[in-house]
């Protein structure tokens, strides 16, 4: 990744999660299967755009 700015990276990270995130089914079904938390954690170290995210997170901070 090279270097963006701020504003840049929420650019991308909000397009994301509007693209990839919202209305995913498999994100709904752990959610309704496991609760909020279980789905919660695939997304965060299982989903591929979720440690996505967390790269752009990492360059905000």
């Amino acid at each position: 990744m090279k270097d963006l700015n701020r504003r840049e990276l929420l650019g991308h990270v909000e397009s994301l999660m509007t693209q990839y995130c919202e209305g995913c089914f498999l994100h709904q079904h752990l959610k309704k299967e496991g609760g909020r938390r279980a789905a919660h954690r695939f997304c965060i170290s299982q989903c591929t755009i979720g440690e996505q995210l967390q790269k752009y997170g990492e360059k905000l901070s």
